[in-house]
C-alpha cells in the first residue's frame, strides 16, 4: 500500500476513535514501549543444539514443511529475518538446550556455563535484542517421565544443577545486557496413569526447588510455569497450577507465570490475570494457541487473545505483565508463523490501548449492561486496520498485506536451499 494512502487512511480512522474520547497516537506510543519476548525454538521444532533426537515431556512439534534451521548461523538468520518484520523492539528467549558448543566443545546440562551463551549474548547485544532464558527439562536420557521431583536422588540432583546453573546463565546475560533476563522454569514431571502417591513428588519437587532459589541474584527474575498434563503424562502433574501457583506465593522472588494452553479446555487466562495481580507486583505469561490440549498452534487473533490484552490493560498492568511467546508449527513457513502469531499478540495489545476502558466502565458502574453491550460491540467494526498498519509505518516495518512476500523471498533464497 503507498504511504500516502495509508495516512489518509489513518487520519480518517483517528477521527473515529477520536470521537469515542481514544488518542490514537497516544496507543501506538504505548504500545511502542512494549517490549514482548520472542520465542526461538519456533524456527527448527524445539530440535535445540544437542542432537538430542525426538522431542519428549509430553510435548510435540508437528510438521516438516522445508527449511527448518539446523545450527545456530542458520537459526540467527532466521530470527534477524522475523525481527525485520516485528514492529518495535522486543527481546529473545532462550532455552538451555541452545548453547553454542562452537569454541568450547560440548557439556552436558548440568554443566552449562555462561561461556556457552557469550556468542548469543554479543549478537543480541548487536541486534538491539535483550534475552530472556529457560531451563530446558526435557528431550534428555535422563528426563524421562520425572526430574526435580524424581525418587532417584541421583537424577533428581542432575537437575537440581542443571536449573541452578541455567540462573546463574541468566544473571550473567542480565549484567551483561542492563536488564534482568526473565528466567523461566518449567518441568514435564508426571505420568501417564494413576500415581499411587501424588504428596512424594511434590514434596520432592519443593525440596528441590528450594534449594535452586536458595542463592539471590540481582540480574534475573525467576518465573514458575504450571501445566495441566502432557503427551504420555496425562494422569497426573507434579507441577499443577494450583501446586505452582501456591509455592510462586510462598516465595516473594519468584513470579507466576501462566502459558494460556496449559489449562482445562474450559479455563480461559485472562479471567486469572486479576486475581494473581490482587495479591503479586508482577506475574508473566506465555501467549499460546491450544487446540484440545496445549498443541501449541500458531496463535491467531481469537477472542481469547483480545481479552487477555484488554484484561492487562484495564488492570493498569503493561508494566507488571511479562508476556513472552510460546508455540511452535512445523507444517508451515516457520518464519511466517513467528510473524504471525507475534503480530497479533501485538495487535491484540493495541485494540486493547484503543478502547475507552474508563468510558466502559463508568457504564458498567453505573449498571448500564445494555449501553455497555452496543459500546463494546460496535467497537468490533472501527478501522482498526488504519490504526495497526499506521503503527508498522511509523515503525518502519511493513504493513499488512506487504510483509509475506518478503517472508517468500527468504523462503527462496534462504530456506529452501537447507535441504
Amino acid at each position: 500500500m503507498k504511504q500516502e494512502l495509508i495516512e489518509k487512511a489513518y487520519e480518517i480512522a483517528k477521527e473515529r476513535y477520536a470521537a469515542l474520547g481514544v488518542d490514537t497516537d497516544a496507543a501506538m506510543d504505548t504500545l511502542q514501549k512494549i517490549q514482548l519476548s520472542l520465542h526461538c525454538w519456533q524456527a527448527d521444532d524445539v530440535s535445540g543444539f544437542e542432537d538430542a533426537g525426538a522431542l519428549t515431556g509430553g510435548i510435540q512439534a508437528t510438521g516438516n514443511y522445508p527449511g527448518r534451521a539446523r545450527n545456530i548461523e542458520e537459526l540467527q538468520a532466521d530470527i534477524k529475518k522475523v525481527i525485520s518484520l516485528l514492529p518495535g523492539n522486543h527481546r529473545l528467549s532462550l532455552h538451555a538446550s541452545y548453547a553454542d558448543f562452537r569454541e568450547t566443545g560440548p557439556a552436558d546440562r548440568d554443566e552449562l556455563e555462561p561461556k556457552h551463551f557469550e556468542s548469543w549474548m554479543k549478537w543480541a547485544e548487536e541486534n538491539g535484542m535483550k534475552l530472556d532464558f529457560n531451563s530446558t527439562s526435557f528431550s534428555h536420557p535422563l528426563s524421562g517421565d520425572l526430574t526435580l521431583s524424581h525418587p532417584d536422588k541421583y537424577i533428581r540432583d542432575f537437575w537440581i544443577e542443571h536449573s541452578k546453573r541455567c540462573r546463574e546463565i541468566a544473571d550473567a546475560m542480565g549484567s551483561n545486557q542492563g536488564s534482568p533476563s526473565i528466567m523461566n522454569l518449567w518441568i514435564h514431571d508426571g505420568s501417564k496413569d494413576t500415581t499411587v502417591n501424588r504428596l512424594k513428588y511434590r514434596e520432592h519437587l519443593k525440596a528441590s526447588l528450594d534449594e535452586i532459589f536458595a542463592t539471590k541474584y540481582s540480574n534475573m527474575k525467576d518465573c514458575l510455569e504450571s501445566k495441566v498434563f502432557g503427551i504420555g503424562l496425562e494422569s497426573y502433574t507434579v507441577g499443577s497450577a494450583e501446586w505452582c501457583l501456591k509455592y510462586a506465593a510462598s516465595r516473594p522472588d519468584c513470579i507466576s507465570l501462566m502459558d494460556n494452553g496449559h489449562y482445562h479446555p474450559t479455563e480461559v487466562v485472562s479471567d486469572k490475570i486479576s486475581a494473581v495481580l490482587a495479591y503479586d507486583k508482577k506475574m508473566a505469561l506465555h501467549v499460546t494457541r491450544g487446540v484440545r490440549w496445549d498443541s501449541d498452534h500458531v496463535v491467531t487473533l481469537t477472542d481469547e487473545l483480545k481479552e487477555i490484552a484488554q484484561e492487562i490493560v484495564r488492570c493498569d498492568a503493561l508494566d507488571k505483565v511479562l508476556v513472552g511467546l510460546d508455540y511452535f508449527d512445523g507444517s508451515i513457513n516457520r518464519v511466517a508463523a513467528w510473524a504471525v502469531g507475534f503480530r497479533n499478540v501485538q495487535k491484540a495489545l493495541l485494540m486493547a490501548l484503543l478502547t475507552p476502558t474508563a468510558a466502559h466502565q463508568e457504564m458498567q458502574d453505573k449498571n448500564d449492561w445494555t449501553a455497555l453491550m452496543v459500546a463494546q460491540e460496535e467497537m468490533k467494526t472501527l478501522p482498526f486496520g488504519e490504526i495497526w498498519n499506521e503503527y508498522c509505518r511509523r515503525c518502519g516495518k511493513p504493513e499488512d498485506g506487504q510483509w509475506f512476500q518478503k517472508v517468500l523471498d527468504y523462503e527462496k533464497n534462504v530456506q529452501l536451499k537447507r535441504n
